[in-house]
């Protein structure tokens, strides 16, 4: 993700990386799933913690992964999962999406997962990812969209969260309803064959509202974001104190649920 033209909304506190571990191919990159195979090289961009890499390199293994992201101290975490899971076919650099440091038709497969919304130039994104693809392989992105969420008990509070995030990623130059703009975005980068899907993440069993809604709320108050919107003027300390109350109250509720949609594309280079 470029540094340049946009900034990171959530940052890399540990209330963000708490759910970015919790990915793996199977609940985060399904869609791509069936395209992998043995011997494949694989590009992963934004890899954050490593997670889907790890998955990634099993999965093609003898092939290999390389994994970058803008954020050096992430990668020495996605290392540790690596070494963790006794892969030894993964190699880590820094590198920003929009200028890719390798020679074209360089991977078989080429993924980013949750980074088209924070870049600068989503387009340009995907041009770069298309020329060190192979021709015949595949670009594969996937990202939430954040104008699709949707939760059940309807606290207010929440609704102002949703549109305080919005409005603080956008001033951060990224784009939170990007699931829905692949397809054209895919298509403004040059790709003629592109294969469009969705999938949603819910949250609605006592454990998983108890980690969807503390994450958030941590979130709220202690991350770059929270930072982001104080300095940024779009909110007071005691109004995120309150969507974090709000995010508490939403999770300890029997009945809830959260649904979190994704855009997903296989884009044939």
């Amino acid at each position: 993700m470029s540094q340049e033209t946009a900034v990171y909304t959530h940052g890399h506190h540990e209330s963000v990386l708490r759910s970015h571990r919790w990915r793996t191919a199977a609940n985060s990159a399904a869609y791509l799933v069936g395209e992998l195979r043995p011997g494949m090289d694989v590009l992963d961009v934004g890899c954050g913690p490593g997670t889907i890499t790890a998955d990634f390199a099993e999965l093609v293994a003898p092939g290999r992964v390389s994994a970058v992201d803008s954020a050096e101290g992430v990668l020495e975490q996605a290392a540790a999962v690596a070494a963790e899971r006794g892969l030894d076919n993964v190699r880590f650099a820094v590198a920003d999406v929009h200028r890719l440091d390798f020679p074209d038709d360089s991977f078989d497969v080429v993924h980013a997962h949750q980074v088209l919304q924070h870049v600068g130039d989503p387009v340009q994104a995907l041009r770069e990812m298309r020329r060190v693809c192979r021709p015949g392989g595949t670009v594969a992105a996937r990202d939430s969209d954040y104008g699709a969420f949707t939760w059940f008990p309807e606290i207010p509070a929440l609704e102002g969260w949703l549109e305080l995030y919005r409005t603080v990623a956008r001033a951060n130059g990224g784009e939170p309803d990007a699931g829905r703009r692949l397809v054209s975005w895919a298509r403004a980068a040059g790709f003629a064959d592109v294969t469009a899907s969705a999938a949603v993440w819910c949250f609605a069993a006592p454990e998983e509202r108890a980690w969807w809604s503390s994450l958030w709320a941590d979130r709220t108050t202690a991350s770059v974001y929270a930072r982001l919107a104080v300095d940024g003027g779009h909110a007071t300390a005691e109004q995120l104190s309150a969507i974090a109350g709000a995010w508490h109250a939403w999770g300890a509720a029997d009945d809830a649920c959260f649904m979190v949609p994704h855009g997903e594309v296989l884009c044939r280079a």
